[in-house]
């Protein structure tokens, strides 16, 4: 309980639930949004474990680098879509990504955004510091699938209220700073 309250609290204004929100609106299709999502965490909370404190070894500023670089990709595609043909209702925006697509993309997106971040770290010293891997890992998982699956619903709800190309404009800005953010990190 006490690894899911950190976590769950650590992730509510962070990069995760920010970015599980933009591809929610981007895809439209919530629960393959999450499910990607969760898979990547999966993985990040494995990893977590299996590392212990290993991860704090991992260099900072190239993992921060890479995920400000996805972080600008993101920018930069979220703009260009900004006046998507599916906006006039002419395609069904479902119809035009795959499934698999999109859990693929969502699954990539969360954990190469989750390598060495500060969740990842807590999970990871957690384990190491309670002896109870299974309960930290049980915790720390169960926090970030519910930060997504919140992210999830919250970007669809989004959508019934403002115009998708408010929310595509939105994203990209969002994206863009979060790479901005995630450079000055990597650089301090």
């Amino acid at each position: 309980m006490t690894t899911f309250l950190v976590i769950f609290l650590a992730e509510l204004p962070d990069k995760t639930m920010v970015a599980t929100l933009v591809l929610t609106t981007r895809f439209q299709r919530p629960f393959w949004v999450w499910l990607g999502a969760a898979g990547g965490f999966l993985v990040q909370v494995t990893i977590a474990m299996l590392a212990g404190g290993l991860l704090s070894q991992l260099p900072d500023r190239p993992v921060k680098l890479a995920v400000a670089v996805l972080f600008a990709i993101g920018a930069v595609i979220l703009w260009r879509q900004r006046d998507d043909p599916t906006d006039a209702g002419t395609i069904d925006p479902a119809a035009v990504v795959s499934t698999g697509r999109i859990v693929a993309v969502s699954f990539t997106t969360l954990l190469v955004a989750e390598v060495g971040d500060l969740t990842q770290l807590t999970i990871a010293s957690l384990a190491a510091s309670t002896g109870q891997p299974v309960a930290v890992f049980l915790g720390g998982l169960l926090a970030l699938w519910t930060v997504a699956a919140l992210a999830a619903v919250g970007g669809m709800a989004v959508l019934k209220r403002v115009p998708i190309r408010a929310v595509r404009t939105g994203a990209a800005v969002v994206f863009a700073l979060l790479a901005v953010v995630s450079v000055i990190e990597a650089l301090a």
